[in-house]
């Protein structure tokens, strides 16, 4: 998995560290829904099953395949 800098300087957080690799992975693969922003970032989210179906956020690079951030997302709305 490609990531940024600040990826892994966010990732030492408490509240980040718990997120493990594969489920930002499969974010990534099937997402429930898929935003771009204005910078050209690409959002995606889908809900985590062993974190009570919480909804994780990742957020890629222009090139759709470098992780930047990566979030559990109390604001998403399907």
């Amino acid at each position: 998995m490609k990531t940024t800098q600040y990826f892994q300087y966010t990732r030492q957080r408490p509240d980040r560290a718990v997120i493990k690799d594969e489920w930002i992975e499969q974010v990534v693969r099937s997402p429930l829904r898929e935003e771009i922003q204005s910078d050209g970032r690409i959002r995606r989210w889908a809900r985590i099953p062993e974190m009570e179906n919480r909804p994780l956020r990742v957020i890629l690079l222009e090139d759709g395949e470098t992780v930047h951030n990566a979030f559990f997302d109390r604001n998403f709305k399907e």
